[in-house]
């Protein structure tokens, strides 16, 4: 059975900043447990950044430019946590290496792991193109990143891999 590796968040655990959960649509979850075998990763959390924490945002860039040394992952409580982000992000590379992981869903919209949407570094709740630390890591390494509106995308991607 094929690994994917899956944000935390998005299978009802409580490791968001605000120490919250998203979620992914009932029916894609039952075909994910039913298709692929789930690995569960935070790459804040896995990087060692609280439950609850300040919202981040990436500040005038994103994340290629954090890994570029371009740009930075700051809190909007000023504490620059761009260290962390990009930690995470090796962790969830190390990860998938490990486990030869090529899929991964990802939660949309946040720094680390916003796959086409993320916020604009003003925390005024501006969305912006653009994609996470994580994301960005993993694409430059060959893994293919969805999101938690992407997983139709994910399950054509693996039905025509098994034709």
């Amino acid at each position: 059975m094929v690994k994917v590796l899956v944000s935390s968040c998005l299978v009802g655990n409580k490791v968001r900043y605000n120490a919250s959960c998203l979620s992914i649509s009932e029916p894609e979850l039952i075909w994910l447990n039913s298709n692929v075998e789930l690995v569960i990763f935070c790459p804040e959390v896995s990087a060692g950044l609280p439950i609850p924490r300040a919202p981040a945002e990436i500040i005038a860039g994103q994340g290629v430019d954090v890994l570029d040394g371009l740009a930075n992952v700051v809190g909007n409580d000023g504490i620059d946590v761009t260290t962390q982000f990009v930690s995470g992000a090796q962790n969830a590379l190390e990860l998938c290496q490990k486990h030869q992981i090529k899929y991964v869903v990802l939660a949309e919209g946040s720094p680390s792991c916003g796959s086409s949407k993320i916020y604009d570094g003003t925390f005024n709740g501006i969305k912006m193109d653009g994609s996470g630390v994580t994301t960005a890591l993993l694409e430059r390494n060959g893994i293919i990143v969805f999101s938690q509106h992407t997983i139709a995308k994910l399950r054509s991607t693996l039905e025509k891999q098994s034709q």
